[in-house]
């Protein structure tokens, strides 16, 4: 069998020639994308690099879902902030050795999650590498007075949390060692690995609060952060940033029960707190809108604690023991 063609047999104009089939034809070719904004709505960036090795392997991902991934981590960021995507631009660092199918792949993933989702590759760069690195720069845009930040939490309102969390976790675990899916229903390994492969941005859950918040009200009252870290990180960055502290209630916490039931209570717990990567949103907000988001997003959803005027953050377990008091350092940090 012939080896496949890389992107060394290919050379950059060859490869960017490949690539811009994935770009509107009106926006590459240039130094720079020039981008029109909706009337009124204000500018909103971000960033995510992406690794081999470190985020994503041949081992766990095809590249079409390395692709998606790449794309949702941004569309996340995005969803959090209460804005809507416009595009993307892509900073591709490759080895020479790179299979040109698995570029493709990479670049197919990418299209079907804006595609899901809106927005379009704006382009990027390439550049050689020792191993694959994905950067992807997200810009979406969003009303002024409807933008989310992580600093407007307020003492006494309620932590309200979508999706479950250590699905990903699960997903991961299943797919480096594929001998534990016998351990595991199948409809529930499929569910768990592709939160891990294809995580869907909850662009869902903030149509649905902007909804209720209407078109004369604002989110001054309202602070969010994607979960993509994990969901303590979350609550912790959201109380550190708007000066407040937590509790978080232990029997609340929104895990699978047959995540529960394959792992046991503790080691669902850490996964669903610490395991990363369920690109969920954590929301702190007034009660009676928080009550009100549940009850629109049901099973989506829960409210797993209430902020609090004191700065500590704690989870409370129902059987009375002392809270167990989370910290950043329990978390993944990137240089820990």
């Amino acid at each position: 069998m012939a080896n496949p063609q890389t992107i060394a047999d290919l050379g950059e104009l060859g490869l960017l020639e490949r690539l811009f089939r994935y770009c509107p034809g009106d926006v590459v070719g240039d130094d720079g994308a020039v981008v029109t904004l909706p009337p009124g709505r204000h500018l909103v960036v971000t960033t995510d690099v992406l690794v081999e090795g470190v985020h994503f392997s041949d081992r766990t991902t095809a590249p079409a879902d390395v692709g998606w991934r790449t794309v949702a981590a941004n569309l996340s960021d995005l969803a959090a902030m209460g804005a809507e995507p416009e595009g993307i631009t892509v900073g591709l660092s490759l080895p020479g050795h790179t299979p040109i199918a698995w570029v493709e792949g990479l670049y197919q993933g990418m299209a079907d999650c804006l595609g899901r989702w809106g927005g379009v590759v704006l382009g990027g760069d390439l550049c050689r590498a020792e191993v694959i690195g994905v950067a992807i720069t997200a810009l979406g845009s969003v009303v002024p007075q409807r933008a989310l930040y992580r600093r407007s939490a307020q003492p006494g309102q309620a932590i309200l949390v979508t999706g479950r969390h250590g699905r990903s976790r699960a997903g991961l675990e299943l797919l480096l060692h594929p001998e534990r899916g016998a351990e595991v229903a199948p409809a529930d390994r499929d569910r768990w690995v592709m939160a891990h492969q294809r995580p869907q941005p909850r662009f869902d859950a903030i149509a649905v609060l902007q909804d209720l918040i209407g078109e004369a009200g604002d989110t001054a009252a309202i602070a969010a952060m994607d979960s993509s870290d994990g969901l303590a990180n979350a609550v912790l960055q959201l109380c550190r940033a708007s000066g407040v502290g937590a509790q978080l209630h232990q029997d609340d916490l929104p895990i699978d029960r047959a995540l529960t039931d394959w792992l046991g209570p503790a080691q669902a717990i850490d996964w669903c707190l610490y395991g990363g990567e369920d690109f969920e949103l954590v929301l702190c907000l007034p009660w009676p809108l928080a009550r009100a988001l549940r009850d629109r997003l049901g099973q989506t959803c829960a409210i797993v604690g209430e902020t609090t005027a004191a700065l500590a953050v704690e989870i409370h377990a129902a059987d009375g023991d002392l809270p167990q008091v989370l910290s950043l350092s329990q978390g993944f940090q990137h240089f820990g």
